[in-house]
């Protein structure tokens, strides 16, 4: 059991007498194998500055619950934006459905945790909203003043502030308070009539305090428009098959589609995955290691525990190339033979938890990261990456890269625009040359959609050199 610490919010206790919903939902459950009831409430709010003027200024307060009741490969689910008894019942009717005789045994108890892995601090009270504002319009004019080349600056702030319940059949009452904030800063520079952008920004779960700090935003800024400038100059990419190096940190998002998604327990327990009845079999490159860690303090898909209790936690998927675990939710565990791994996540209240991923991560290799890109004979070295899209089925995946150089004889050359990165997960971890020591976690501006459910994640990995991938690019 943990105790949350002081909130904004009113308890829980307050629109809800424990004992009465105790007894709901160990009806609801009645005959079923898990279960629990979700309260949830969250503030948050978005501020846009595009072009010197506020475009967005958007504030959001929800609270409700949620109702599941479980059994087998079925789960009855209810929601409500009323926190009430009343509520609950008709919840809990609904609920009780999927569960038709019941005849299951409960499944044990999640460990309860009192680890804290970010502050309780809430980032809407760390700032006045004129100081904010004013934040923005510095930044804007700091991102101008750099170059005049600058002809657009666009700054985004954001941050909410969640308090999660949990109630559990047995008992058991789980609490949480999550922060979570980020500042992004993109610009459109001008040259010779040639226009091109660059976006940089950071976050996680904590205040705005740091983010609002002129050391920290002048620093995004100076990316942003490094990207952009880097941008102007870049010729059109190449295509073709050919030698790939990617850069430690955000690239890690390539990992996180093309193959975190194929290690998610539902997509295996249904065979719908690319690695589905592979486990203990070599489906990576000797050295390749991926973990999916929960636990990271203070990153942004980090969570003292996840949405049905079980602690968050550090799990192998892939160890020297061996796949070796999957990441789980209760349901799915318990359908496999498995234990949970604390990967049960979901967007709301409104919600039903399924296995998602936390911070997921190639660890780090031996090689020497310049030395990857002096081997490097003929062939792209991205360094950011944008948009995405991925077939869990095969794993294959298109990326487009947001700034990227040709390298040729182990020499880099001049950026590359358009350049997109095509292959398939599994392939690709089997074509994994060289690990670089330098791991890198991504800015922490990172969401994963999976089901029409958005949540934060982060995602990391040192310099790789990846063989044979295609790129799709417009050069001759």
């Amino acid at each position: 059991m943990t105790h949350a610490p002081e909130t904004p919010f009113r308890p829980f206790d307050t629109l809800l007498d424990e004992g009465a919903a105790l007894r709901i939902l160990r009806a609801a459950v009645a005959g079923g194998e898990d279960g629990e009831l979700f309260l949830e409430r969250r503030r948050s709010e978005g501020l846009v500055l595009d072009d010197g003027r506020i475009r967005q200024a958007s504030y959001d307060a929800a609270e409700g619950f949620g109702l599941r009741a479980v059994k087998g490969e079925v789960a009855g689910y209810a929601h409500a934006t009323e926190i009430s008894e009343s509520a609950l019942r008709r919840a809990a009717e609904t609920a009780r459905l999927a569960l038709g005789d019941g005849g299951g045994t409960l499944a044990p108890p999640p460990p309860g945790t009192n680890r804290r892995l970010y502050p309780a601090a809430d980032p809407l009270g760390e700032a006045t909203f004129a100081a904010r504002i004013e934040t923005l319009r510095a930044i804007d004019a700091y991102a101008r003043g750099l170059d005049p080349r600058v002809v657009q600056v666009t700054v985004s702030l954001a941050a909410a502030l969640q308090e999660v319940e949990i109630l559990r059949p047995e008992g058991l009452r789980f609490s949480d308070v999550r922060p979570m904030s980020r500042l992004t800063v993109s610009v459109i520079v001008e040259e010779g009539g040639r226009r091109e952008s660059g976006s940089a920004g950071g976050g996680g779960r904590a205040g705005l305090a740091r983010l609002l700090e002129p050391a920290h935003w002048q620093g995004v800024a100076r990316e942003a428009l490094r990207i952009a400038v880097v941008n102007l100059a870049a010729e059109p990419a190449p295509a073709g098959v050919m030698d790939v190096a990617l850069g430690p940190g955000w690239p890690g998002i390539l990992l996180h589609e093309a193959v975190g998604h194929g290690l998610e327990g539902d997509f295996n327990r249904k065979g719908s995955s690319a690695f589905a009845g592979l486990m203990g079999s070599r489906v990576a490159a000797p050295g390749v290691t991926v973990v999916d860690d929960g636990t990271l303090e203070g990153r942004r898909g980090s969570i003292s525990f996840d949405d049905e209790g079980t602690p968050s936690g550090r799990t192998v998927l892939i160890e020297d190339g061996i796949l070796v675990g999957y990441m789980q939710d209760r349901q799915n565990a318990r359908l496999m033979g498995a234990s949970p791994t604390g990967n049960g996540r979901r967007e709301s209240f409104a919600h039903i938890p399924m296995p998602r991923m936390t911070n997921t991560l190639m660890l780090p290799g031996t090689a020497d990261p310049a030395g990857i890109v002096a081997d490097l004979e003929d062939g792209i070295w991205a360094v950011g990456f944008g948009g995405g899209q991925v077939d869990i089925t095969n794993g294959k995946f298109v990326f487009s890269c947001t700034e990227a150089y040709r390298v040729r004889n182990g020499r880099v050359g001049a950026p590359v625009k358009g350049a997109t990165i095509i292959g398939d997960g599994p392939t690709a971890l089997r074509r994994v040359r060289a690990i670089g020591t330098d791991l890198a976690l991504d800015p922490g501006v990172g969401s994963c959609g999976k089901a029409g459910q958005w949540v934060p994640v982060g995602v990391g990995q040192p310099t790789l050199l990846i063989g044979g991938l295609t790129v799709g690019g417009s050069a001759a």
